[in-house]
């Protein structure tokens, strides 16, 4: 292995670019730094002059990051970050073991939620710190052990752990017109008040993409709200709007208390659906290593029998 100092970057750019990444802004990074704005900028352009690059376009009095930029960020918050933790538990001696889990909004809330007790009760030992966000991982600056994220997200240079299946249903509320004649036929379907969820990037299906897999024919583009937030598009559900997608992961324990209904039989297995992602480093750790395997069970068993 070739000595690292003929590729690092002056180590004094580190900090100040990162902190310049993380706020899009000179001034803030300053403030957090105790640095000048103007020592700020001067570490950026030599970081920027000894790389070839251009990581900030400067303009209208701001700083945006560009896609080198948001690239170098990344790779640079994930590498201090995991100093700091190491440098922390050194100094922390006997402290219990960590993991930091990053979780899509709504599977924490509708699915990780309801079984994580089962996890603490296995591993009372284990300091587990949960980080969600609607973005997909690669866009989520604070550090992170395991990701857990719909799959075909962008998952940068994260290594893949393993994939679940899951099973997409549409779902409503019990007093919708279609609840209360179920089940209807799948015909009439389209001609109900869907609800859209249109991500950024896609990597979520779609009503057309659900038809198609059904062999219907329907009329393109498909009418009725759009949203582009899962757990609000769920929440809209829940209050009798329209009919939605639903995911398994997180309406299954909706459907059994009642506050969901599927108002047609017919289902779609997605043998790919949501991915567990981890570091190469984060194997090493018993605290990554059992949470890993908890959720590699925990999905098996509440995703990959057929639902009743």
């Amino acid at each position: 292995m070739f000595p690292l100092n003929r590729s690092l970057p002056p180590l004094a750019t580190l900090l100040p670019f990162e902190a310049a990444a993380r706020w899009e802004s000179f001034t803030r990074a300053a403030e957090e730094l105790g640095l000048t704005q103007a020592a700020i900028s001067r570490q950026v352009r030599s970081l920027e002059k000894d790389l070839g690059a251009t990581l900030f376009e400067r303009r209208n009095r701001g700083v945006f990051l560009t896609p080198a930029g948001r690239e170098l960020a990344n790779v640079i918050t994930d590498g201090l970050s995991r100093i700091a933790q190491q440098a922390d538990d050194l100094r922390g001696g006997e402290r219990a073991p960590r993991v930091i889990l990053f979780c899509q909004l709504c599977e924490a809330f509708y699915w990780l939620m309801p079984r994580l007790a089962t996890f603490n009760q296995r591993h009372p030992d284990i300091d587990l710190k949960l980080v969600t966000s609607t973005r997909p991982m690669t866009e989520q600056r604070d550090p992170f052990d395991i990701a857990l994220q719909t799959h075909g997200r962008p998952s940068g240079n994260h290594t893949l752990a393993f994939i679940a299946a899951d099973t997409i249903y549409p779902v409503c509320s019990p007093d919708h017109s279609a609840a209360r004649n179920a089940p209807i036929p799948l015909e009439a379907l389209a001609g109900e008040e869907l609800l859209h969820h249109r991500a950024e990037p896609p990597d979520w299906m779609e009503w057309s993409g659900w038809f198609t897999a059904m062999d219907q024919e329907v009329s393109s583009p498909l009418p009725g709200k759009v949203f582009d937030s899962y757990p609000l598009m769920l929440q809209a559900t829940l209050a009798g709007h329209g009919i939605a997608l639903g995911w398994r992961r997180t309406t299954e324990r909706l459907i059994d208390a009642g506050e969901l209904v599927r108002p047609v039989e017919e289902f779609l297995v997605q043998p790919e659906a949501i991915a567990v992602y981890t570091h190469r480093e984060a194997m090493d750790r018993y605290a990554c290593r059992a949470l890993l395997d908890w959720l590699a069970e925990t999905l098996n068993d509440t995703l990959n029998d057929t639902p009743s």
